[in-house]
């Protein structure tokens, strides 16, 4: 086995609850909330044999919230995104959400005994780090000192030494849910809006927060300091930033997925990747980011300016919509290829069929509505093609389907991680704590064991730091090769690739059905020449697969003289 990252994320907010009231919009009291203790060991202990090697909580950060404790009022109702709040508009970057814990009060200390069960199965742990925006009520309990806008020139819209762009004249914030009285200097958005009335469709429950460059003066951020730049010479934010990461590095977190972090400034990140790495040589940085997004903050590349800062990955999502078009657009299977020519994006982007932004793919609404089987051929793909950091979201290994309106976000086909509630699919897993699948159907059983073997095939040295060979090229005047009836060239459907490792010798061929009616009938994989010779041994000129079912994956190994065998 290798050490290819396989990142398990788990929303903490949905994991451990399994309340089946699910009041749409409903409280914490009504509807529930999962626990850092609901995450047992014996609930990491599965994960951790489904072959992952990182686990990503998702949400624990405090953020502006409905729910009141002690010492902690609710934020104003104009602010937030459901009732739970939007995990995104982070309220105290030192602190963790008291829904979270049984002794609210004592939340950092629970927080700390789950990152040690973690640790004891052998899970590395991520958290957010939300770069680019904080939420409107942000102030910090645990380390007030450093709390973003404290010392700001709140007279100017833009000051290198300010943590937020503070709009000009003296107005009233008027927010989609109604006027905020409190903001008494108004702010930028966190989508960039300098206006006292965002709209609904802006970011307007957080701020954006400074990095030393005024966003109105372009992408040229080359004016900021060097990786190399002392703490006194680096701006504000990047102080309080790097106070952030140190303060959850020390206390054991292993590695940051970093939120829209295309808009941060890339020299921003060069210098706080460093200085993180000074502090652990091994911290995990994974970006979310995207390359068409104009608030990016250069003109480079996202992926490769990313990477070039100091990032160990970058969402793939051009890869993900790609494949989703096979299903609800015009593209073909043979369109896979494009993929495989950008070594850069193959082997280092961060691969998934879902996560918290994006629907179910078991949803009815989505993917052409096909149900949870469509999961099976779009993981295989995504994360057989690379060797790349690879992850799944809870909930997707037993086809969670996020049917109907659960609060804010409506019936988007989306689990809301703006609301208080518990995912049905996934509690029949979770089976009152028991985390052993009880009350699964044994479609998702099995379903639940194919991923996991799929994970366990992405540790191999042909999938963890091996090459790929694509074969649809090959196939395409094969007629064998799933080839449906009217069509005179195949390739629509199916999908294959040979992966190597030639240090180790280990090779496979992956056969992938799309398809998600009709099964396909005497499949055959032709091998070129070159495909024999790129193996490297004697091979057959074809390989016989048989009948595939829709939506089905085959695997065949080949290992010493090269003979044939299936599993």
């Amino acid at each position: 086995m290798s050490d290819r990252v396989r990142i398990y994320q788990l929303f903490v907010r949905h994991f451990g609850n399994t309340n089946e009231s699910r009041v749409p919009g409903g409280t914490i009291v009504q509807n529930g909330c999962g626990k850092f203790v609901d995450i047992t060991e014996r609930a990491l202990e599965e994960i951790k044999e489904m072959g992952f090697t990182h686990v990503w909580l998702t949400g624990v950060l405090e953020h502006a919230s409905g729910t009141s404790y002690p010492n902690r009022p609710a934020d104003n109702p104009v602010l937030l995104k459901g009732r739970a709040g939007s995990p995104y508009a982070v309220k105290d970057y030192f602190d963790v959400c008291p829904d979270y814990a049984c002794d609210p009060e004592n939340r950092l200390e629970e927080f700390k005994e789950l990152l040690a069960r973690c640790k004891s199965v052998g899970l590395k742990v991520v958290i957010d780090f939300v770069p680019n925006h904080v939420a409107r009520s942000y102030g910090s309990d645990v380390e007030p000192d450093l709390s973003f806008g404290k010392g700001d020139d709140v007279r100017q819209f833009f000051h290198r030494e300010n943590h937020f762009f503070y709009l000009e004249g003296e107005w009233k914030m008027q927010l989609p849910g109604g006027l905020y009285e409190p903001e008494v200097h108004g702010r930028v958005t966190g989508n960039n809006a300098a206006t006292w009335s965002p709209s609904p469709n802006d970011w307007y429950e957080t701020v954006k927060l400074n990095y030393g460059h005024d966003y109105r003066t372009g992408r040229d951020t080359s004016h900021l300091p060097g990786p190399e730049a002392e703490l006194h010479e680096v701006p504000k934010t990047w102080r309080t930033m790097d106070a952030i990461l140190s303060h959850w590095q020390l206390m054991g977190v292993d590695g940051f997925r970093c939120d829209m972090a295309h808009m941060v400034p890339m020299e921003f990140w060069r210098w706080a990747v460093r200085q993180a790495r000074w502090r652990n040589p091994e911290v995990y940085f994974m970006a979310e980011a995207y390359d068409g997004d104009p608030a990016k903050l250069t003109d480079e590349n996202v992926l490769h300016a990313l990477l070039g800062a100091g990032f160990d990955s970058v969402y793939d999502g051009d890869s993900y919509e790609l494949v989703k078009q096979i299903y609800e657009g015009d593209k073909w299977a043979n369109d896979l290829d494009d993929i495989l020519w950008d070594e850069r994006k193959l082997n280092q982007m961060l691969r998934y069929a879902e996560n918290h932004d994006e629907v179910r793919i078991a949803s009815p609404k989505h993917w052409g509505g096909h149900g949870l089987k469509v999961g099976v051929p779009v993981t295989a793909f995504l994360l057989g093609v690379g060797r790349g950091p690879c992850m799944l979201y809870n909930g997707q290994e037993v086809g969670e389907p996020a049917i109907g309106s659960e609060g804010f976000s409506g019936d988007d086909g989306r689990s809301s991680i703006f609301d208080y509630w518990s995912l049905p699919e996934f509690c029949k897993w979770v089976h009152g704590g028991a985390y052993d699948g009880g009350l699964l159907s044994e479609q998702q059983k099995e379903l639940r064991e194919w991923y996991a073997g799929w994970i366990q095939l992405m540790g191999e040295p042909a999938f963890s730091r091996g090459d790929v060979f694509g074969l649809n090229y090959i196939n395409r005047d094969n007629e064998h090769f799933g080839r449906a009836e009217g069509e005179d060239v195949s390739g629509k459907w199916m999908y294959a690739f040979l992966r190597r490792d030639q240090k180790s010798g280990q090779a496979f061929l992956v056969v992938i059905h799309f398809n998600p009616w009709q099964k396909a009938q005497e499949v055959e994989v032709r091998l070129s020449q070159e495909a024999r010779e790129w193996i490297g041994h004697e091979v057959a000129h074809k390989v016989v697969i048989g009948e595939m079912a829709p939506c089905g994956v085959e695997v065949v190994e080949f290992w010493g003289d090269f003979e044939v065998e299936e599993i």
